[in-house]
């Protein structure tokens, strides 16, 4: 049975450099703040790249120490992030049954799988196993309804909040924590990004950082992070009186099925994705009034993205932010992070900038905001997340007065 076709975002929860709450995050994009530094990804500090690892985490008062040593790092920022959207939210006003978890990550336990190797303990394969977090979430808040992981490289959050959409709208459960999780700061990941020629590595100036569609982008930077959001149906968020951050509307997922690492050149897919969304949200191109863009800084992606809104949109058509260039690039974190900022731009009416865009690449006709945020009309926000493997995931947020849903 079909209920609201919309899920209501009453919770928000975020673990970053940029920020330990969305407030901070929000903050750190205003001001298109540098979180990036020069990080050693191996215990001599023999590999040192730029990155924008979370400062001084500490996961005591969520975790047990015991819990700490059974669980590795990534896993530890999604509980986090989880159980402060949850306190958001105001709680979880479902039955066990009733609620659900959806996690996206890229590497699951990518540090634990890296210190593992050829010595593994006895608890490894439970601090390096993917649904690790999805576990701990759930243990966390006594669900025992839907618990599921999502593995899309940077889409993971994206489709992980998607996801969580469809449970809203088919009747699956009555509440949603979806969000997504990575800590890919090791020194195989590192290395091997480094080699292949998409991230920066020059740390003579860390703050110079990722450029998204700038003329003179160099790359990526590896980031760690989570997010989460917790969903529920809109006529049950308004029954309890919650506050209500924004309504997620629309979601798309379609595949490039092009190629292992880079995306179609015309952005096509990207494209079917963004019309995709936007159909399934009941929205049109003309009503949408800001693109959050996945933005990675890398040559082939942004110049596919560029195409594919250009394509869609028009011209220079709507205002569009990339917010790697702040948070840096966290995989299975970044399309939840992205989504967050979605929200957070719904909800205040303001489009971040971008930072470090000097010069806008040539071959692309973008509207992209630089300099200061810029003020927003009310109307639809796009959240674009086009992953490694060719597997894009779109969210569409409005605000919750807009009638009808």
């Amino acid at each position: 049975m079909i209920r609201d076709n919309v899920a209501a975002v009453t919770g928000l929860g975020v673990r970053c450099a940029a920020g330990a709450t969305p407030g901070d995050l929000w903050d750190s994009l205003l001001q298109a703040r540098s979180v990036v530094v020069p990080h050693a990804f191996d215990d001599e500090g023999r590999l040192v790249y730029p990155a924008c690892p979370m400062p001084g985490f500490d996961a005591a008062g969520y975790l047990t120490r015991k819990e700490q040593l059974r669980s590795d790092r990534s896993v530890q920022l999604a509980v986090c992030a989880a159980l402060d959207a949850v306190e958001d939210a105001g709680g979880i006003h479902a039955s066990a049954a009733r609620r659900a978890v959806v996690t996206g990550t890229g590497f699951g336990g990518g540090i634990s799988q890296e210190r593992g190797i050829g010595q593994p303990d006895v608890l490894w394969p439970n601090r390096a196993m993917y649904n690790a977090g999805a576990h701990w979430i759930s243990a966390r808040l006594g669900v025992t309804g839907p618990s599921l992981t999502v593995s899309t490289t940077c889409a993971s959050g994206a489709h992980a909040v998607g996801e969580g959409l469809q449970m809203i709208r088919t009747g699956a459960a009555d509440v949603v924590v979806a969000g997504g999780h990575d800590s890919p700061l090791t020194p195989t990941i590192a290395l091997a990004s480094a080699r292949s020629g998409v991230m920066v590595t020059d740390c003579g100036d860390p703050h110079a950082g990722c450029r998204p569609f700038d003329a003179d982008r160099q790359g990526f930077v590896l980031a760690e992070g989570a997010a989460f959001l917790v969903l529920e149906s809109l006529e049950a968020a308004r029954s309890r009186g919650a506050r209500i951050h924004a309504v997620l509307t629309g979601y798309g997922r379609t595949t490039d099925a092009y190629h292992l690492t880079a995306p179609r050149p015309d952005g096509s897919g990207a494209r079917a994705c963004v019309e995709q969304a936007l159909a399934d949200a009941g929205t049109t191109p003309d009503a949408v009034v800001h693109v959050n863009a996945h933005g990675t800084g890398t040559d082939l992606n942004d110049l596919a993205e560029g195409r594919a809104i250009a394509a869609v949109f028009g011209p220079a058509g709507v205002p569009v932010t990339a917010p790697k260039s702040v948070t840096g690039n966290g995989f299975g974190a970044t399309g939840a992070l992205e989504a967050v900022t979605a929200v957070l731009s719904v909800s205040r009416g303001l489009a971040p900038p971008t930072a470090r865009l000097a010069r806008l690449d040539p071959r692309l006709a973008l509207d992209v905001v630089t300099m200061e945020a810029r003020k927003l009309p009310s109307g639809p926000v796009l959240s674009n997340s086009f992953a490694v493997g060719g597997q894009n995931a779109c969210l569409v947020f409005d605000a919750p007065e807009r009638e009808p849903y």
